[in-house]
């Protein structure tokens, strides 16, 4: 993980801060037209960042939206093993978390039937508490 913000790329603390601000997960699109007052105007200046910040685990890429989420808390990704996220279908709203039985058991399962995982994330879709009232 990157040391501190101020090791990132001028681009990178731009789509970093968008994403930060963001109300819920951003595709590259949305974020480029968040940027573009800001100097960037090309999509591969956006997905050069994200893809930075992903590997920097500053930044979630939620495969099923195909959309960007800031990480909720600097957690060590590789000690947690495996990343989970609860995504409402009606809000948007993304929750982040981290659970060591659902990483422990994937481990598991990998380790006998010798696969190697590089990275792990569990997407949970559904509706939030505040959307099922």
């Amino acid at each position: 993980m990157i040391a501190h913000s101020s090791e990132l790329t001028r681009n990178q603390s731009l789509v970093l801060d968008a994403l930060v601000d963001a109300k819920g997960p951003a595709s590259a699109y949305g974020l480029l037209d968040t940027l573009r007052a800001q100097g960037l105007r090309a999509p591969p200046q956006i997905y050069r960042a994200l893809d930075k910040l992903v590997e920097f685990g500053l930044v979630h890429k939620l495969e099923s939206m195909n959309a960007y989420v800031a990480c909720a808390h600097r957690h060590d990704h590789d000690g947690c093993g495996a990343t989970a996220f609860a995504i409402c279908e009606r809000c948007e709203s993304v929750v982040e978390f981290c659970d060591a039985q659902v990483a422990e058991r994937l481990s598991a399962w990998a380790g006998a039937h010798k696969f190697r995982s590089r990275r792990t994330a569990i997407e949970l879709r559904g509706v939030c508490a505040a959307c099922s009232t």
